[in-house]
């Protein structure tokens, strides 16, 4: 059962503080109160809430510099959602409590419905954003396998240990997997790890190679062209597509295991390559075995060590990591801020069964960030996989709209509001930046909350 959420109540009116106070425990929320706001700070210093509902006039402090303490102090304090509320509010105050930073305002007397739909959804962005810092702490932490190999799952965690344990053996490893689980990348980490990293990691998809040109591409040939078991020498060579290599080269290749040397298609001389073999399938091997397809000696040969990779929808908790890792390096890349994941864009990520794997939910979060340069797009609409190019305008008009509204909002969350600010950053007047909110239909306080 997951923790309730937690309000912390500022009233100087002790009638409204016990009316407030049963109001929302009757809403199942644990509810703190206290009658001034310089107790705050030093009560969230003992204990963390979710949400502040603050009075706005109030003996000694008022609601706004209570915002102001808030945001102006170190740590989480800035990122607790606080919402004003006033018997004496006008529109003006609404207008510079939001663009101080406060999440809303409300004039008393409210709607309790409102109040308690209000609270509920400036805990979930509340609880957003605090999963955001995490997320973002833990990848700014990850350094060496932890970055290449990124996941806090036991399969992951499991994963990683075994390629370093085996990473300065020459022993031949086979690594299984579904496509896109990221075979490529084990195998490269197994070379990068170890003593063979300075010399060539050389990758072969057995299923790209066209059947007459199989041995040449892999021997090389009499004209001295090098195949991948010379251009290999002294590193790793990377068998990809393992059940795709042709029954009549395979006896060759168990030669080459055997004895680490080969010769060139239609030459008599004999080479020499010294190199370890990693090899990937992303099939049981058995059938094809039984099949007489593929040589039940050159299996064993290969398969000293096997590594399983999990498919993603058997680490779902890694998927959040993942994709916001992936979302900040396309950021990057297209220089735009990594779109915020909201609790929808989440239960989408959750809920999709990730055929492609890994790789699939890169392409993902690729088409994401793509969106949020045009200032559109969601993580369903981004998995979906008939509308790649959803939300494009078709006119220049909607085009040119769609690129003012998201530099726009851009500019409101980078500055919190702050009309002057906002208005001076994208070198416009005031009244034509008012202008151009209403024309574009841009809400503030949805761009402020997402």
């Amino acid at each position: 059962m997951s923790n309730p959420t937690k309000i912390l109540v500022i009233d100087d009116d002790r009638e409204m503080r016990d009316s407030l106070k049963h109001l929302l425990e009757s809403a199942h929320f644990e509810v703190h109160t206290l009658s001034r706001a310089e107790q705050v700070l030093s009560q969230l210093e003992n204990s963390a809430y979710d949400v502040i509902l603050s009075d706005v006039r109030m003996p000694g402090m008022t609601g706004v510099e209570l915002l102001q303490s808030l945001k102006s102090a170190p740590g989480p304090f800035s990122l607790i959602p606080l919402v004003l509320m006033s018997a004496h509010g006008d529109i003006q105050m609404a207008v510079e409590a939001i663009q101080s930073g406060a999440y809303s305002f409300l004039e008393k007397p409210f709607d309790p419905r409102r109040l308690i739909r209000l609270l509920e959804n400036a805990a979930r962005m509340n609880q957003l954003t605090q999963n955001e810092a995490r997320l973002k702490a833990r990848l700014s932490d990850l350094s060496g396998l932890d970055r290449i190999l990124i996941g806090q799952t036991a399969q992951i965690s499991s994963l990683r240990e075994d390629i370093l344990d085996l990473a300065d053996s020459d022993v031949n490893v086979m690594i299984l997997g579904e496509t896109g689980t990221g075979k490529e990348l084990v195998a490269r980490a197994l070379h990068d790890l170890g003593s063979r990293a300075s010399a060539p990691f050389v990758a072969i998809n057995c299923a790209a190679i066209p059947l007459n040109q199989f041995e040449e591409t892999l021997f090389g040939n009499a004209n001295g062209s090098a195949g991948y078991l010379q251009q290999a020498d002294g590193g790793t060579l990377f068998i990809d597509e393992l059940g795709a290599i042709p029954p009549e080269v395979q006896a060759k290749l168990l030669r080459v295991i055997d004895k680490k040397e080969f010769a060139p298609v239609g030459s008599a001389d004999i080479k020499q390559s010294d190199f370890r073999i990693i090899s990937a399938g992303n099939e049981a091997f058995e059938a094809q075995i039984e099949d007489k397809e593929f040589r039940e000696d050159l299996y064993f040969r290969l398969n000293s060590v096997v590594l399983k990779l999990p498919a993603l929808r058997e680490r779902r908790d890694d998927i959040p990591l993942l994709f916001s890792h992936f979302a900040a390096q396309f950021a990057q890349t297209y220089e735009i801020e990594s779109p915020r994941a909201n609790p929808d864009d989440i239960a989408a990520l959750l809920a999709h069964d990730w055929p492609g794997n890994v790789r699939e939910l890169r392409s993902v979060a690729e088409r994401r960030v793509l969106s949020a340069r045009r200032g559109v797009g969601s993580v369903a609409s981004a998995l979906s996989r008939e509308n790649t190019q959803e939300d494009i305008p078709d006119t220049l008009r909607e085009a040119v709209a769609a690129f003012e509204r998201q530099l726009i909002a851009k500019a409101l969350a980078t500055h919190q509001g702050r009309m002057d600010a906002v208005a001076e950053s994208l070198g416009i007047g005031r009244r034509t930046l008012n202008e151009k909110i209403v024309k574009l239909g841009l809400n503030k306080e949805d761009v402020l909350n997402n």
